[in-house]
């Protein structure tokens, strides 16, 4: 893991300048700051995507790594619900969220005479099914953490040494991920996955977890060793999540799954 982040800050020094896409995730989390550290407040920026498919606690997570590490942060609002293809909630739906969104950091990187924009990809997310990951390719976004081969368990190690907040936190891709393919994305059912998620949350559940929104119904996943505890409240659960507005809810007992909408698409 040394021997890769000083391959991560010897390939940031390669840059003139850049704009890290920010998410609030540990990868570019760890870009961020190692971008930062390596070439100088004057020279980098951090930008973090903003509209209805991004949790309130990611923008939160940002803003905290923004402050406790010096890094220059931006907010720039996304507007990929008025593309009716991203809407349509097709496998690819990433595609779509990601062009939109390395458009504006492209033209705001070209604003500030940013040389470089690049992403937390890591060596990992290579052999996963990542539709955005054209987009990038497309705009020509470089992914310094995948480059010199940061898997995920690095990266964490690597945020871990350097006083990263949140090396050990959950994967948190955006709402929309939460969505059932083919079912429209819309900012209310967007609210509903996080109002849900949220309140797992205040009940006390740690690591991995994701309500799956199927449209009337609700799919809870939660870690193997939570589901034995939900299902003994499922009760007031339930009712909790049918005043958001789902009418019925289940706990998935396979458990979080990565990944799980499309699995469950591609089944027999």
């Amino acid at each position: 893991m040394h021997d890769r982040l000083g391959a991560l800050r010897a390939k940031v020094r390669e840059f003139s300048s850049a704009l890290v896409g920010f998410s609030g995730g540990v990868d570019s989390a760890l870009l961020a700051v190692v971008t930062r550290q390596e070439l100088g407040r004057e020279r980098m920026v951090a930008a973090v995507g903003r509209s209805a498919s991004v949790a309130a606690d990611q923008w939160e997570a940002a803003q905290l790594l923004a402050t406790t590490f010096d890094v220059p942060l931006v907010e720039i609002e996304t507007h990929e619900l008025q593309d009716p293809r991203y809407v349509a909630n097709p496998t690819n739906r990433c595609f779509f969220c990601k062009t939109e969104l390395w458009q504006r950091l492209g033209a705001l990187a070209t604003e500030r005479q940013l040389a470089v924009v690049c992403d937390g990809t890591n060596a990992d997310d290579l052999g996963e099914h990542r539709p955005g990951s054209a987009a990038g390719l497309a705009a020509g976004v470089r992914s310094p953490l995948a480059e010199v081969g940061l898997t995920k368990a690095e990266v964490r190690a690597a945020a871990r040494t350097l006083g990263i907040p949140n090396w050990n936190a959950p994967a948190a891709p955006c709402l929309s991920s939460r969505v059932q393919y083919g079912l429209q994305i819309t900012p209310q059912r967007l609210r509903q996955v996080e109002a849900g998620e949220a309140l797992l949350r205040q009940l006390g559940v740690t690591g991995d977890l994701r309500v799956r929104h199927q449209g009337d119904a609700a799919r809870i996943e939660v870690e193997p060793a939570w589901i034995g505890r939900i299902e003994a409240r499922l009760a007031d659960i339930a009712a909790r999540l049918q005043e958001i507005g789902f009418r019925s809810v289940e706990v998935d007992p396979r458990g979080y799954r990565r990944g799980s909408l499309l699995l469950d698409r591609r089944a027999p």
